[in-house]
């Protein structure tokens, strides 16, 4: 398994390892403990998602408050997704950035994402399936969006008419959500990880 940090902090790629044979393969697809090593402290596993799109849907930017926000640990089981990261982190280095990573049932790879960043995707096939680990339950008064298509984020969301929910077309901009106090604050989120990273070790 290879974990990589993305350009943007608190987010990381991460490549299995496949062994196959004539019967098929296997991987490990997740690592507590090699998760752990990499971004410093274990993921706490509190509910697990799966959810399936059609070709061209955009889901996202979603995000939630912090403390306690929702780290996640997404990867593609069928098909393929262009699976982007916005710092939507107010007062981090790389605030209003995105980056972007394909995942399918190809390469396998997985995105870990911390507390307070914004996620999103786009189905590059019918019927593309991610499996979604998350740190928190769903809570939806905790829960936020920023709509994906916003021209100051310039998402380059890889579908001709991207087909969105009622809740993603209606999100605010980044900036109008920014105003209206809704983003979390980039030292908030590092202090919250790093408290959680000292607890776990205890």
């Amino acid at each position: 398994m290879k974990i990589r940090p993305l350009s943007i902090e608190g987010a990381w790629e991460v490549t299995p390892r496949q062994h196959g044979d004539p019967r098929g393969l296997f991987l490990e697809w997740y690592r507590f403990d090699r998760l752990a090593e990499a971004v410093g402290h274990p993921l706490r596993l509190a509910q697990a998602n799966l959810s399936v799109s059609a070709r061209d849907v955009v889901r996202g930017i979603h995000f939630a408050d912090v403390p306690p926000g929702q780290a996640k640990y997404v990867t593609c089981v069928r098909g393929a997704v262009l699976d982007v990261v916005v710092d939507v982190r107010i007062g981090s280095p790389t605030y209003g950035r995105w980056e972007a990573v394909r995942l399918d049932d190809t390469d396998r790879r997985a995105v870990y994402l911390a507390e307070g960043l914004g996620h999103g995707f786009c189905a590059l096939t019918d019927d593309a399936t991610l499996s979604y680990l998350c740190s928190t339950t769903y809570n939806p008064a905790a829960e936020h969006t920023v709509h994906p298509l916003d021209p100051d984020l310039g998402i380059d969301w890889p579908a001709g008419a991207p087909l969105l929910s009622e809740r993603d077309a209606a999100a605010p901009r980044l900036a109008q959500a920014r105003d209206a106090g809704l983003l979390p604050c980039y030292d908030a989120c590092r202090s919250f990880t790093e408290a959680s990273a000292t607890r776990q070790s205890l």
